[in-house]
């Protein structure tokens, strides 16, 4: 590689067999640099895992890394004695400093995953029994973390999911107006401030705290290349302390809709309702199990919630000159937000059937 990081030095400093061959950025994520690196292992091919973590979203990543650590040790005991056991879940390499992570000459954390083989994510759910192998595989994912011993894992990022703080940042972002954006976003600015009331529902449920993943994009779970079972949860940078419904909210915001994140052509950007189902089924099959009444009666809602607060602050990141979410064009946080507020303008016109479907899978 002729431009970034060195990435045959970083390699290196892992407990990582084999010569170091190459390296190509990987995957579609905003906040980490993740590459996968390819070594010659006694003559066959193989490959590696290897990520930059981001310091600035990430405050304290040996914290981070001790919660990712003890997740996947966990997690790993669970599926013990399953066949494909290695694929399951992500397991990482040490470093040979001896912790699970690097800290470079520059100041930068790595990591470093085995790569699992015979699996791919997807940006965009492509049916609906996709959406229900993605969606059991969460929910599995949150039955077996229920167990996980104390202490309490670490917050990476403080009220990541407490909406109203979230809505705060943004009429503190408009009243500062520091890119001199607030005009551009005039109409979104006005959709967000009419929904303000939504923004403290899941916290004064009285909803249990439990182990959640908080990141439950559609593409933070590995498809099987052969089944298309869901069989490993990736992106546990978020795994901490949260309500389940924060996870299925983002689940309903990420599988939903066929349009990308990002789709600037509005009119591709709608609530599926099959896809809906495909969800609900998926994760009460492995969760129902172990939720509350309560916590199955806000399912349909939480759809809503999720994609509003993510809505919100991808205005807010506009609005203040985007400096969390990387963007690659003019004006893509509020191409973003526009996509989230347009996907909630179809789950309000079907808010009905959804909580009816869920009611009646739920019993």
């Amino acid at each position: 590689m002729n431009d970034g990081p060195d990435i045959g030095a970083v390699a290196r400093q892992f407990e990582i067999r084999g010569e170091f061959l190459d390296a190509k950025r990987y995957g579609s994520g905003h906040i980490n640099d993740t590459y996968r690196a390819v070594f010659n292992e006694g003559g066959a091919e193989a490959r590696c895992i290897l990520q930059r973590i981001n310091k600035h979203v990430f405050k304290t990543p040996p914290a981070l890394m001790e919660n990712i650590q003890r997740v996947t040790a966990h997690l790993a005991e669970q599926v013990a004695g399953e066949q494909d056991r290695g694929r399951r879940v992500l397991n990482l390499i040490p470093a040979r400093a001896g912790k699970y992570w690097h800290l470079d000459d520059e100041g930068n954390y790595w990591r470093a995953y085995h790569f699992i083989d015979k699996a791919r994510t997807y940006d965009c759910a492509e049916s609906p029994q996709q959406a229900f192998q993605a969606a059991r595989a969460f929910g599995q994912f949150q039955q077996q973390l229920s167990g996980l011993p104390a202490p309490r894992l670490h917050d990476t990022i403080l009220d990541f999911h407490n909406t109203p703080k979230r809505f705060a940042a943004l009429e503190q972002a408009i009243a500062a107006d520091v890119a001199g954006r607030v005009a551009l976003a005039a109409p979104e600015i006005e959709f967000a401030m009419a929904r303000q009331s939504m923004t403290g529902v899941l916290l004064n449920a009285n909803l249990p705290e439990r182990v959640t993943h908080n990141d439950t994009k559609f593409n933070n779970v590995m498809l099987d290349d052969e089944t298309g079972e869901g069989i490993c949860v990736i992106d546990l940078d978020t795994v901490m302390p949260g309500l389940v419904l924060y996870d299925f909210g983002d689940m309903v915001r990420t599988t939903t809709s066929p349009a990308q994140e990002d789709e600037q052509d509005l009119s591709k950007v709608t609530m599926q309702f099959s896809m809906f189902e495909g969800l609900v089924r998926g994760y009460l099959a492995s969760a129902g199990g172990f939720l509350t009444k309560e916590e199955k009666e806000y399912l349909a809602f939480s759809g809503k919630l999720i994609t509003f607060e993510i809505g919100v602050r991808f205005l807010t990141d506009f609005l203040c000159g985007d400096t969390y979410f990387k963007v690659h064009r003019q004006g893509h946080n509020l191409d973003r937000c526009r996509t989230q507020f347009k996907l909630i303008e179809s789950i309000e016109r079907q808010e009905e059937p959804m909580n009816r479907l869920v009611e009646s899978i739920a019993g």
